[in-house]
């Protein structure tokens, strides 16, 4: 009964929007008092999500009484979206290692686009879990770059502050902006700050919650052809709920790299620049201890500023700044005392306890 509720509300809309534009203000207050209707009747049917129900439920009876005392208006009204749509020009080859990951991501995304026979629906709900700083903001990006889809990059935070009062409608206004510009990939980062179990959330965190779940579920309910996938990445899998993770039936674990990995995530950000060091020794070093994909990226800057540092002395004096301007900078090959240099200064947080816990989590709730 819910999803024929859904199938009439997604129906009922495109009607109401397409009457108002054509002035047929009569028959626009009569489907808005039937979206209304519906979704009062889905609040007594899922209680789980009925506040969110019931929220969209005023917001029609409250378009129909405009139209009834006379107000008029032909563009579609919405809630200012922040700067959440964006391109994205990572390529996979952009991404260090996380083979199984891209492997795994780049199959799903080619389900989407391809015509696949019966009533198979791929995956429209994907999470990626693991540490800090092993990819997965880059992997997002990647998926969207291949695809040459819209990418919007929603932080949690900036829903939850920025647009506090509207926080709800922002993100169904989100997903209706992924829908009218598909193939589009919804990427939630900081989803950890919705990722707490629901009892311990805040009343606006919880309903934006329950409005992210309820328009992921959406796109089950009207046009197959509908190509949006939703990513979300989690530094702390095991806060989730089971609703959650109903929603992400597919869950990707990004872990720490490892020496093969780490010797391609450096060669990436050394790019333009000799190396005279065996970068196999620095990757099973950066291994031991436990770098993450961003510590290799940092490990490689400052290797190049070590480098740049000693051959260009001026660099370090305050007074001579003005002289650089335009000035192009003497190198020499970057050797294994830079990378020492970096070494030395960057620690990882994560120790192999949690490394465990990672593990244990995919092993039992992990796809890949």
């Amino acid at each position: 009964m819910q999803r024929s509720h859904e199938i009439l509300i997604s129906k009922y809309e495109r009607a109401y929007w397409d009457a108002v534009e054509r002035g047929e203000f009569s028959r626009a207050r009569v489907l808005a008092i039937k979206c209304a209707g519906l979704f009062r009747e889905l609040a007594s049917l899922n209680l789980e999500f009925s506040d969110y129900y019931l929220e969209m439920a005023k917001q029609w009876e409250k378009r129909a009484g405009e139209l009834e005392n006379g107000h008029r208006y032909s563009q579609r009204k919405s809630v200012n979206l922040p700067n959440v749509v964006q391109t994205s020009r990572v390529a996979w080859d952009d991404v260090g290692g996380l083979w199984e990951a891209k492997k795994v991501l780049s199959r799903t995304i080619g389900l989407h686009l391809a015509r696949v026979p019966g009533k198979f629906e791929p995956w429209k709900g994907i999470l990626l879990f693991g540490p800090p700083g092993t990819g997965k903001s880059l992997l997002a990006s990647a998926v969207a770059g291949s695809l040459g889809a819209t990418f919007l990059n929603v932080k949690v935070s900036d829903v939850l502050s920025k647009y506090f009062g509207e926080s709800s409608k922002l993100v169904a206004s989100i997903y209706h902006l992924a829908r009218e510009k598909s193939p589009s990939i919804v990427f939630i980062d900081e989803f950890d700050a919705l990722a707490m179990k629901r009892s311990s959330l805040e009343d606006a965190a919880r309903r934006v919650l329950s409005t992210f779940l309820v328009e992921i579920d959406g796109f089950k309910r009207s046009d197959t052809n509908e190509r949006v996938v939703t990513l979300a990445a989690t530094n702390r899998p095991w806060d989730l709920d089971d609703a959650i993770l109903s929603r992400f039936p597919l869950r990707v674990y990004v872990p720490l790299p490892d020496e093969s990995s780490a010797v391609e995530i450096l060669r990436i950000h050394l790019s333009g620049f000799r190396v005279k060091a065996n970068l196999r020794a620095v990757a099973k070093e950066a291994v031991r201890r436990r770098y993450s994909g961003r510590d290799l990226a940092n490990l490689a800057r400052l290797a190049i500023t070590k480098m740049l540092s000693d051959m260009n002395p001026e660099l370090s004096e305050p007074q001579l700044i003005p002289s650089l301007v335009g000035k192009e900078l003497t190198v020499r090959p970057i050797e294994m005392e830079d990378f020492r240099y970096g070494l030395r200064r960057i620690k990882s947080p994560i120790t192999p306890a949690l490394i465990k816990k990672y593990e244990m989590w995919a092993r039992e709730y992990g796809s890949y």
